[in-house]
């Protein structure tokens, strides 16, 4: 039975509030006044110059992103997006996971919108395809790349590469190996397309279809509304994971730091294994690996930019509305082994 939204029901339904991120948030804000205010003059000073630089500079692409995604959200059709792609596996893995040029979505809204396209017919190699590659090949993340990366263009096309060349095996071989009937749940798989989202086990990703009827002025604020939403349930995130890289740059001894630049396989291990923690936002999360050049190798910091979008601690949560758990099993080794892969290589090749 389809379920009537109705306008005093408000964009989504009521969601069980998460408290841990708001719970940290309040812890970092209070250390970080702490400290501010003198509390250790000089490691202070450096924790807050640390840690400040690095929230404004990844705040404006955190709010770029989450913008596009509400915009994405009222304004793009899904029918249309998935009558465009191609039936036949191949050339319809290699054109979704391009689709984040044109539809640029961070990981932290994809989920969604790959579950309802699904919903719509889309194959499940194609959406596990733009899944993963669409919150690493988009502009903005290339443009907050670039730019935490002091407009080198080296780890920026790594990135982009890596990103869409794993996304791509990845598919193929999740849609080789199960396919269709064992990748997907089947409320994933089938069910009325009207039929409201069901939770997808994370507070802020769950985006009510936009109502039939309405102006454009009240489809232009319902993509703000649904973008500053997203914005202000991801930015603890984003501040937690600036919080922790300052204070791990203020506090822990330059000399392990150096001992992980010398065991660069170890380094990389160390920020995939960071990246998986700190549930950031693929639109700034370069501020964060980019803040500890110095400190480990490239390869380590793209290993992170790389892993993170693609499979998080929030990620794995709402991939459970997605796929069914050998699919899920499957996904995270295959990306993990990837990754890792890559890194070695990039190790070989002397980045």
């Amino acid at each position: 039975m389809t379920r009537q939204i109705t306008p005093s029901a408000g964009l989504r339904p009521r969601e069980k509030t998460n408290w841990w991120p708001r719970l940290g948030l309040v812890l970092v804000v209070l250390f970080y006044l702490y400290y501010f205010t003198g509390g250790e003059s000089e490691k202070g000073l450096t924790f807050s110059i640390i840690f400040s630089s690095i929230v404004l500079e990844a705040f404006p692409f955190l709010l770029l992103g989450t913008l596009a995604g509400g915009f994405i959200e009222v304004f793009v059709s899904r029918d249309r997006l998935a009558s465009l792609l191609p039936r036949r596996p191949v050339p319809a893995v290699l054109l979704a996971a391009s689709l984040g040029i044109v539809l640029p979505v961070c990981e932290c809204a994809i989920v969604p919108v790959v579950r309802r396209l699904s919903r719509k017919g889309l194959p499940a190699s194609a959406g596990i395809a733009y899944l993963l590659a669409g919150p690493i090949v988009n502009p903005l993340v290339a443009l907050s790349t670039w730019l935490a990366y002091g407009m080198d263009w080296q780890p920026v096309l790594i990135r982009l590469a890596a990103g869409y060349v794993i996304a791509v095996l990845v598919a193929l071989a999740i849609g080789r190996v199960l396919g269709e009937a064992g990748t997907l749940v089947p409320e994933a798989r089938g069910g009325h397309p009207d039929e409201e989202e069901e939770d997808c086990h994370h507070p802020h990703h769950q985006h009510a279809a936009p109502e039939d009827g309405k102006g454009s002025f009240e489809r232009l604020l319902d993509a703000l509304t649904h973008g500053l939403d997203d914005f202000l349930a991801t930015a603890p995130f984003l501040i937690i994971g600036a919080f922790l890289a300052a204070l791990a740059q203020t506090y822990v001894e330059r000399s392990l730091f150096l001992a992980a630049a010398d065991n660069p396989l170890g380094a990389t291990v160390l920020m995939m294994l960071l990246a998986v923690l700190l549930n950031l936002c693929s639109e700034a999360d370069a501020f964060i690996a980019a803040s500890f050049r110095g400190y480990v190798p490239l390869v380590a910091q793209l290993a992170f930019l790389v892993l993170g979008p693609m499979f998080d601690l929030k990620l794995l949560l709402m991939y459970r509305g997605l796929f069914q758990k050998k699919a899920i099993l499957l996904l995270v080794t295959l990306v993990s082994v990837l990754v890792l892969g890559l890194a070695l290589t990039l190790i070989q090749l002397g980045v």
